[in-house]
């Protein structure tokens, strides 16, 4: 392989140049990120778009104090083909020779129920459910996970099986092998540290936090109405630099993690934490912004946020939604290149979301007058687009500014 132009980062500052780079187009997404040495990371960039980098303006986007340079990696980088790779041969091969051993014949049916997709939490590996369920591996025992932990690079193992429907959106996780089930993570220097058998990690929500700890809260009141582990209340906190941070979460084992978390990371002399059912909370005309990170609707959250917002100011409401496109008829689609048809897809979607964020600010207008008794102004100040879970399923996050007329 050639040698591979990268952009050399401080580990700290890895994620707000990798979202920078993504959102330019210029992050070549085929290939892994590489630690160095000395807190030091690599993103791989597309040699076609290396002369129109502005590594000025880049540092200037992402911190003051952050710093970047342009290398040549004289080594191969590792693509994320041949790291999945990687790990599913050395983990057939100990697997086959644990069978083996066993006196058990390897097969093509086994091989299909390796997995294939895994969360890595530090030390701790959680699996999915639906892979090494064949009878044969139960014949294995206790040996069996141990193999795979080996062949994982892992020392915890955990299996998940489903989400629970007891309303916290707990996870049904069985630890298969380690003492504890507690993790930590450290995204964009911030620490969450949380028991993977009672709580959930979004890791595709890594844009939304990294563009909410952008924000420029500095001498302002926020409520996060469904805060969890601290996904978004801790970087108001840490990065945003919110004057003060109430917290709401009714889930009891997300709310020890999230008192934790906040004791980790040095502001929990800024957030106070609400556990029960935010529709019950007592405070009003307090808030300058009101996150409601609830997908797939925080509907149920829009009366509170109003009473919220200060009455004689207002402020900004982050409005998180799951929003579905309608399926177009097969019918009704005309004989045009698929190019053209993705195009158009693309832009319906967004045609959509823009629907939808016109009903919500009429509906929140509604009830702010409805809470105070006067008219309020709201104007949509941006639709972010967090991830996908279908080609017609979007999460998104409507910034809605409110102000009293």
């Amino acid at each position: 392989m050639d040698c591979v132009p990268c952009l050399r980062v401080s580990q700290c500052h890895a994620q707000q140049f990798r979202r920078c780079l993504q959102s330019k187009g210029a992050l070549d997404l085929s290939l892994c990120l590489q630690n160095e040495s000395a807190g030091k990371v690599l993103l791989p960039i597309l040699p076609s778009c290396l002369s129109q980098l502005d590594l000025q303006t880049l540092r200037t986007v992402v911190a003051s104090d952050s710093a970047c340079e342009i290398v040549w990696c004289q080594y191969p980088l590792q693509s994320k083909k041949e790291r999945g790779r990687t790990h599913g041969n050395k983990l057939e091969h100990i697997l086959q020779e644990l069978l083996e051993s066993q006196g058990e014949r390897w097969t093509e049916e086994l091989r299909g129920d390796l997995p294939r997709s895994y969360q890595r939490h530090g030390d701790l590996v959680l699996l999915a459910d639906s892979c090494l369920s064949l009878p044969t591996w139960k014949k294995m025992g206790q040996h069996l996970w141990s193999a795979v932990a080996k062949g994982l690079g892992a020392k915890r193992l955990a299996k998940m099986s489903r989400i629970s429907s007891d309303g916290f959106r707990s996870p049904v996780v069985t630890m298969l092998l380690g003492e504890h089930s507690w993790v930590k993570h450290v995204d964009n220097r911030i620490i969450y540290e949380f028991d993977v058998t009672k709580c959930m990690f979004s890791a595709g929500n890594i844009t939304e936090k990294l563009r909410v700890a952008g924000f420029d809260c500095r001498g302002e009141t926020v409520v996060d109405l469904y805060a969890g582990i601290g996904y978004f209340t801790l970087p108001y906190l840490v990065h945003a630099g919110a004057s003060h941070v109430h917290a709401c979460e009714w889930n009891p084992d997300a709310v020890e993690a999230l008192q934790k978390n906040i004791l980790a990371n040095g502001v929990s002399d800024r957030c106070t934490v609400h556990q029960g059912d935010n529709r019950l909370l007592q405070l009003c005309d307090i808030a300058d912004r009101v996150n409601l990170g609830l997908i797939p609707s925080s509907e149920d959250g829009w009366p509170v946020a109003c009473r919220l917002l200060k009455r004689t100011t207002g402020g900004i409401l982050h409005i998180h939604q799951n929003v579905t496109s309608p399926l177009p008829s097969v019918a009704a689609i005309p004989a045009i290149d698929d190019a053209t048809h993705r195009v158009s897809g693309k832009t319906g979607d967004r045609e959509v979301w823009q629907a939808w964020a016109d009903d919500t600010a009429n509906r929140i207008s509604s009830l702010l007058k409805d809470i105070t008794g006067a008219l309020w102004i709201t104007k949509i100040q941006h639709i972010e687009h967090v991830k996908s879970y279908a080609p017609h399923v979007h999460h998104i996050v409507l910034d809605l500014e409110c102000r009293p007329s």
